[in-house]
């Protein structure tokens, strides 16, 4: 099967690093859903290692064609042609799934924020088991007031902890990429010390924020709140830092009283 250039294929072929993924998804009795099977490298490993449902994820179609006629055990498999990012997940799944995902490197990121963005919390999955290139993984667990600290790791934090990861070399792939990828193991939490029912809201303030991220928040505030500085004193919020200065905390704190003005 010729990989397609146009889908981001690059299919993980190291049996070696295919048992560690598994084994890092702690499956007992969960449902598993696979997002990109691909031509099916995990999802054999997958159908050894549970006795619930599988369901896989493949948009492309000859693909699709060549895991039905090599999967065995087929009752135990429900393979749908389709879109990720056009397929409604959070209807789909069962509750105590767990993801697994090799995504592509283009959608890799609007992959994960559409499943952060679930309107029902918790979500019905337990873990998600997904892979990235290494960049966006670091950007993903970045520490405020460093260089790959930004929209996504602000994001994500907010609904999701990072349980494991690991990195992965390009020679682990066919065909092979230009750069080496990274696991995370994500497990999804309540952020009780805030309340955000939008999380719109919290991609609005961090795109605003971030939007000039060499420069003060002044600017940026002043696009969020009509009355900035006595916002800013009332949630005790430094104008003068940069968006990479702000904590997690900071930029949540921004956002519930964002939403709360307006929505009045």
């Amino acid at each position: 099967m010729r990989p397609k250039k146009s889908l981001g294929q690059n299919f993980l072929i190291d049996k070696n690093i295919i048992k560690k993924i598994i084994f890092l998804g702690k499956i007992k009795n969960n449902d598993i859903l696979e997002i990109g099977p691909g031509t099916g490298n995990l999802t054999k490993y997958l159908l050894e290692s549970k006795k619930s449902n599988l369901t896989l994820i493949e948009k492309d179609t000859n693909l699709v064609l060549s895991l039905k006629k090599n999967i065995v055990n087929q009752n135990k498999v429900q393979i749908i042609n389709n879109d990720i990012l056009k397929f409604d997940l959070e209807k789909k799944i069962k509750s105590n799934t767990i993801i697994f995902g090799n995504l592509p490197y283009n959608i890799s990121t609007k992959i994960l924020t559409n499943l952060i963005k679930f309107k029902v919390w918790p979500p019905k999955y337990k873990r998600l088991v997904l892979m990235f290139q290494k960049e966006v993984a670091e950007k993903i667990e970045a520490n405020f007031n460093t260089k790959n600290y930004g929209r996504l790791c602000v994001l994500t934090n907010y609904r999701l902890r990072i349980a494991s990861n690991f990195n992965i070399s390009k020679n682990c792939f066919y065909p092979k990429p230009k750069v080496d990828s990274r696991l995370l193991v994500f497990e999804p939490i309540n952020n009780s010390n805030y309340e955000i029912k939008n999380l719109e809201k919290l991609e609005d303030v961090t795109r605003i924020l971030f939007s000039n991220k060499r420069k003060m928040i002044n600017k940026g505030f002043s696009k969020l709140f009509k009355d900035a500085s006595s916002v800013a004193k009332k949630i005790k919020i430094d104008l003068t830092l940069r968006p990479s200065q702000l904590t997690l905390n900071n930029f949540y704190k921004i956002t519930e009283f964002y939403e709360k003005t307006n929505n009045l």
